[in-house]
C-alpha cells in the first residue's frame, strides 16, 4: 500500500479527441488546441485531463461477462490522440528494447492465466488476507468452482509467482492477488490471498463523470495488479480469437502487458491506473507511466506476421492497444488454452517503434492523493 500522501491537486482540463459515431478521424488531423506530432500517426494531446478516448461498443465473450460497452477498455482507439511524450517514451524504450540481456527482450504472449466462471449456485468462501492492505482490499468471501485454478497453477494450491485468482460470477468480478488453498481444492485447508479486488460489472469505473479521488476504485489505491487495473477484461482468450478467427478480425477489447520495473516510471502513473509498484519501479522521466496504453501503429504492416492469429492480435492492438499494468518480463498476458491457437513468440517482430502511446492525460504522483475507499465486505 503507498503511503504518506498528501492533498489532492486539481485535475487540469486538456485536450482530448471526441470520435462522434460513424465519423471517422483521419491519420494525423489536428484537433483544436492539440496539435500534430509528424512522427505519429495522429493528434497529439497533453499531459493534462482525462485519458484520450475512443468509440465504444467493444465487450468480452468468455464467461459472457463484460462491463458497460462505453468502458475505456471497449473503447476504439484508432484514431485517438497521442500523448505529448509518446515519442520521446517510446524512443527511448526502443533504444533499449523490451528487456534486459538475461530477460525477454521480444515481446511476448504469456499464458498462464486462468478465468473461473462460477454458476451462482457456486458457495462463496471467506478468505484470510495476508497483511493489512486496507482500505485498498476488499476482504468478501470469494466463489470457487470446483475444477478452478489459479495463474500458473493447474489448481488453487500457490507453489510460487503472483497466483492471480479470477472469478467470474453473476455481475461481479473477483480478482485475487497471491491466492492459495495448500489443499488445491475449494474445500479443505486453509483459502489465503493478499490483496482482493471486486469489480462490479454493471458500473463504469473510468468514466470521466467520477473524477480523482473516486476515480475507479479510488486513486492511489492498491488492487489485483501494481495498476488496479482489472485483468480478466483483458486477457487474450480462445473463446475470443476463435471469434475473431472466423469473424471481423478482432478482439474486441483493450488487452494489457507487464515490463521490466526499471522500464516502468518511478514518478507514478495515468489513469486508467490507480497506482503504480512505488520503490519498485525505477524508471526515469522518460519511462512509461504505469497504466499507459500502447497502440501499434495504423501504418505497420500486418502481412509479416506468421499467422492469422498473430494478425487478429496486433489488428486488436491498433484498435484497442494495450496497457501496462504490472511490473515483469515483456509479456502480452493471455489464459493457458489461447496456446493452442497462437504461439508465444507469434508478436516477436513487433519493437518499440512500431508502437505509440495514447494520450494519458495528467501524471499523478504518489503524493496526490491518499487511498480513501470502503471496502466491498459482503
Amino acid at each position: 500500500m503507498v503511503v504518506d500522501r498528501s492533498s489532492v491537486r486539481r485535475a487540469v482540463t486538456g485536450c482530448k479527441l471526441v470520435i462522434a459515431a460513424g465519423v471517422a478521424v483521419a491519420a494525423g488531423v489536428a484537433v483544436a488546441g492539440c496539435g500534430t506530432d509528424p512522427g505519429s500517426t495522429g493528434p497529439v494531446m497533453p499531459t493534462t485531463g482525462d485519458p484520450a478516448s475512443g468509440t465504444g461498443g467493444g465487450s468480452n465473450l468468455t464467461c459472457h461477462a463484460s462491463f458497460p460497452s462505453s468502458a475505456l477498455p471497449y473503447q476504439d482507439i484508432a484514431g485517438a490522440a497521442v500523448d505529448a511524450e509518446s515519442a520521446t517514451i517510446m524512443a527511448a524504450l526502443d533504444a533499449r528494447s523490451w528487456g534486459d540481456p538475461g530477460d525477454r527482450q521480444t515481446l511476448g504472449i504469456d499464458f498462464s492465466f486462468e478465468v473461473n466462471c462460477a454458476a451462482a449456485s457456486v458457495v462463496r468462501l471467506p478468505y484470510l488476507q495476508n497483511g493489512d492492505n486496507q482500505p485498498d482490499c476488499d476482504i468478501a468471501a470469494v466463489p470457487l468452482p470446483g475444477g478452478g485454478k489459479i495463474e500458473g497453477a493447474d489448481s488453487y494450491a500457490c507453489s510460487d509467482g503472483d497466483c492471480h485468482l479470477i472469478v467470474y460470477q453473476g455481475s461481479r468480478l473477483y480478482e485475487l492477488y497471491q491466492a492459495d488453498i495448500a489443499s488445491g481444492l475449494p474445500t479443505g485447508g486453509t483459502f489465503t490471498g493478499t490483496c482482493l479486488a471486486i469489480w462490479d460489472l454493471t458500473h463504469d469505473y473510468w468514466s470521466p463523470a467520477s473524477p480523482s479521488p473516486d476515480y475507479s476504485r479510488g486513486d492511489a489505491c492498491d488492487g489485483g495488479t501494481a495498476a488496479d487495473l482489472p485483468i480478466g477484461p483483458m486477457l487474450v482468450t480462445s473463446e475470443e480469437l476463435t471469434a475473431a478467427l472466423a469473424g471481423d478480425g478482432l478482439i474486441h477489447h483493450a488487452l494489457r502487458f507487464t515490463i521490466s520495473n526499471n522500464r516502468i516510471s518511478s514518478a507514478g502513473y495515468v489513469h486508467p491506473a490507480t497506482h503504480y509498484a512505488f520503490g519498485g519501479t525505477t524508471g526515469g522521466a522518460d519511462a512509461l507511466p504505469t497504466g499507459a496504453r500502447l497502440r501499434l501503429r495504423a501504418d505497420y504492416q500486418l502481412d509479416g506476421l506468421p499467422s492469422d492469429a498473430a494478425r487478429v492480435v496486433a489488428r486488436t492492438l491498433q484498435h484497442y492497444g494495450m496497457f501496462l499494468a504490472d511490473g515483469g518480463n515483456s509479456y502480452l498476458s493471455a489464459t493457458t488454452d489461447a496456446a493452442s491457437l497462437v504461439g508465444g513468440s507469434a508478436l516477436g517482430m513487433l519493437r518499440p517503434r512500431d508502437f505509440e502511446m495514447v494520450g494519458g492525460g495528467r501524471r499523478i504522483g504518489r503524493h496526490d492523493y491518499d487511498c480513501a475507499r470502503t471496502p466491498i465486505t459482503n
